[in-house]
């Protein structure tokens, strides 16, 4: 700690491209006590739409520039990437590159995902409490080729924070003989008055009709392909309705073609990353999460905020938040069933009232101050251990 008496934390992350780890990394960074932490993010790589969002109280440091700061010339643009990989792998055999460029020691180093496990745990700061963030359902089959070194991270945490429950559940279930660190589970904090407030913004071009929309990045487990599939049956079948996915990601232009080749691409709309996706939610008239595994999904509560009537799948810590049946509807991971769910809340304005009235009082179930008090206590107890 510095003479100022305030714990020095340094949270380490990739990049900050639209997501709920960067929604929740934000969101600590701008709720946690700022007379008692001294807060520094570092970022391998400066890039993203959330680059820019940190509040002014924060020190950010990047390793590499992004994308957004490279040459228009795609020859030039090549050129820097590859400049940018080998830093990054120079960064990485040698850890104390970054920790010279950041300069200073800390109390507290946090990887806010098992990404950025070994940057925080090959720190050359011995002295400094490791904390893990953890976020993932660790039987997800394409998580397996990570999983040896995820195991050999845990260990070596003085804290490991998890999102959701069964995702703590699912690790001792998993790996029962794993030496744990210190363990709490922390659901994700929900800032319901900017949520509101950012809702309000004007947006225009949303198609006319009942309207789904989703938000999350294009990911193959993220399921869209499926819900695509789902949209077009009904559109065959008569039953006009329009889906609207604010995301992007690396499965855009397989959806694309997928939605051209089923010739919807007037009704399945894929509106890339916005900075507020907070409109699209209110301005729809239904919310559907399509997803093959999630664990503490921000945007299941946002839209529960912003009173829609949910759909999503049976994954994570979804069934804790969405009382099937009365403030939105629980499905299996199949395209049948998504099918089927969306038929019903097209067909049944009786049941949406009844969600809708069910809605009303949602945001009691999410407490943010007292999510930000916990996390400010395993802080500050991490850092009274050494003491």
């Amino acid at each position: 700690m510095k003479g100022n008496n305030k714990i020095k934390v340094l949270f380490r992350h990739r990049s900050m491209e639209m997501g709920g780890v960067e929604k929740v990394m934000l969101s600590l960074l701008n709720n946690l006590n700022r007379e008692k932490f001294e807060m520094t993010v570092c970022l391998n790589i400066n890039q993203g739409e959330l680059r820019d969002e940190f509040p002014e109280h924060v020190r950010k440091v990047s390793l590499t520039p992004g994308k957004e700061d490279f040459s228009k010339n795609r020859i030039l643009q090549k050129i820097q990437l590859v400049r940018r990989n080998l830093r990054l792998r120079q960064i990485q055999k040698q850890p104390a590159i970054a920790d010279q460029l950041l300069g200073e020691q800390y109390d507290i180093e946090i990887g806010m995902t098992y990404g950025d496990f070994p940057a925080v745990l090959n720190s050359t700061n011995k002295n400094s409490k490791k904390v893990g963030w953890f976020h993932s359902e660790i039987n997800l089959p394409k998580l397996q080729p990570l999983v040896p070194g995820i195991l050999k991270n845990f260990p070596e945490f003085d804290q490991m924070i998890y999102c959701s429950e069964k995702i703590k559940d699912m690790m001792h279930q998993y790996y029962p003989d794993l030496q744990y660190p210190s363990e709490e589970v922390i659901i994700n904090a929900i800032p319901i008055k900017e949520i509101r407030r950012k809702s309000d913004e004007h947006i225009k071009g949303l198609p006319s009709g009942p309207v789904f929309a989703s938000i999350g990045r294009l990911h193959s487990r993220k399921g869209y392909h499926k819900l695509i599939e789902a949209h077009t049956k009904l559109i065959r079948e008569g039953f006009y309705h329009s889906v609207i996915v604010v995301g992007d990601g690396e499965e855009f232009r397989n959806l694309q073609k997928q939605i051209a080749d089923n010739k919807v691409e007037d009704t399945f709309i894929l509106a890339g990353n916005k900075m507020n996706p907070y409109p699209y939610v209110k301005n729809t008239d239904y919310f559907i999460l399509p997803s093959e595994s999630e664990a503490w999904p921000l945007v299941i509560a946002e839209a529960l905020i912003l009173q829609k009537p949910v759909i999503a799948t049976r994954t994570g810590d979804i069934p804790a938040m969405i009382d099937h049946g009365k403030t939105g509807y629980l499905i299996n991971y199949e395209t049948d069933e998504m099918y089927a769910s969306m038929k019903k809340f097209l067909t049944e304005p009786e049941f949406i009232a009844e969600i809708k009235k069910n809605l009303i009082p949602i945001e009691e179930q999410f407490d943010s101050q007292k999510i930000f008090h916990a996390v400010e206590t395993i802080l500050t107890n991490l850092v009274k251990r050494e003491q």
